[in-house]
């Protein structure tokens, strides 16, 4: 079984990794013409509606002892997929 520690950790990397990557897409999104720009930027907006959710789950597993965070941890993993989508979801209009 995974400890909270660890669990955090491992979401704490993925979000290291996915906002490397927005970052990218931030400055793309500076860069393109009017159109685009508003496309990218609902994509943005998307993305970081989902990690700020996925965040609070993070915040709230890490202040939880004992075993109440496994609960807890359920939520996570479905922010942390929905945060997912959008983040696929943003990589496809970036990558055209």
């Amino acid at each position: 079984m995974i400890k909270r520690d660890e669990y955090v950790e491992r979401l704490k990397k993925q979000l290291d990794q996915w906002n490397a990557e927005v970052a990218k897409w931030e400055e793309k999104s500076r860069q393109a013409q009017a159109g685009m720009r508003a496309e990218y930027e609902k994509q943005l907006q998307a993305y970081r509606h989902q990690r700020d959710q996925a965040l609070e789950h993070m915040r709230r597993i890490q202040s939880e002892s004992g075993d109440a965070w496994m609960d807890l941890m359920r939520g996570a993993d479905d922010a942390w997929a929905r945060m997912r989508e959008a983040f696929e979801k943003a990589r496809s209009h970036f990558q055209k």
